[in-house]
């Protein structure tokens, strides 16, 4: 698998919406449902940084068949760290990708500002739907 996005979606009010894509570098179909677990990260193989990405249950769950190739799409929503005053700043270096079911992890280099406190909730995710 490799993970890509784009925030072709924009963004309001504070936040940057993405479409992060999961492609299917292998041999064989493969099959994406659900979530991918998504956390911001100091560097490629380091511990997530505050809280991980909240499920946004308004896209129903789908099963996503994937030939060599193909990627499926989920709505990633960033909202920006500066909107909330009891955030400690920590750069992130990008974002740990857990695809459904799976208990590898993809890194996707991306830079923006994390917050330490995990009560503070920066991410949302949607699940995967055919790209």
């Amino acid at each position: 698998m490799s993970a890509a996005t784009d925030a072709t979606g924009g963004g309001a009010a504070g936040s940057v919406y993405m479409t992060l894509t999961l492609t299917n570098t292998g041999n064989e179909p493969c099959l994406l449902r659900g979530f991918p677990g998504v956390s911001l990260t100091a560097d490629a193989n380091g511990e997530p940084i505050g809280a991980p990405a909240k499920r946004d249950e308004t896209t129903p769950v789908a099963d996503v068949l994937l030939a060599p190739g193909q990627g499926g799409k989920a709505v990633l929503r960033y909202t920006h760290a500066e909107n909330y005053t009891d955030c400690t700043l920590t750069p992130a270096a990008g974002y740990r990708i857990y695809p459904p079911e799976d208990t590898a992890s993809l890194f996707l280099a991306q830079p923006t500002q994390a917050c330490s406190n995990a009560t503070i909730e920066l991410l949302t995710i949607g699940a995967f739907q055919p790209a």
